[in-house]
């Protein structure tokens, strides 16, 4: 991953707390916008122009067992495993991170690969809002 090619931006003037930048990941420009709403975070990370397969990720917690994480496909590619681990350990940071905010991410990535997968998890969690 490499060094955004413009700065992470904070609008304090938009109705909902918000974080975008765009940064090269393995020679695609990426763009990540991280939306914090009153009960989701939304992240849209788009290298090809426009949403892509949309995600809706949880946690369920039980009195009797440890949490468990439910990650759905809302539309786009069921039979990506990994655009689902991308939302899983993304949910799971959140909720590791004390937040009971579920998430909802859009992936619209040209490079599906383990690698960029990765560096997504990075920017996002360098640039979270929980």
């Amino acid at each position: 991953m490499e060094v955004p090619m413009n700065s992470t931006q904070s609008g304090p003037h938009f109705p909902v707390q918000h974080r975008s930048l765009s940064l090269d990941i393995k020679g695609n420009k990426t763009d990540i916008v991280i939306s914090k709403y009153e009960d989701t975070f939304l992240v849209i990370v788009a290298q090809i122009g426009c949403m892509g397969t949309i995600l809706a990720a949880k946690k369920d917690e039980s009195v009797f067992s440890d949490p468990t994480y439910n990650v759905s496909v809302l539309f786009g590619k069921r039979n990506e495993p990994l655009l689902q681990a991308c939302a899983r350990q993304l949910i799971e940071h959140i909720s590791g991170s004390g937040s009971a905010r579920s998430l909802v991410i859009s992936l619209g990535l040209k490079d599906h690969s383990q690698g960029t997968l990765k560096d997504i998890i990075v920017a996002v969690i360098e640039n979270r809002l929980w």
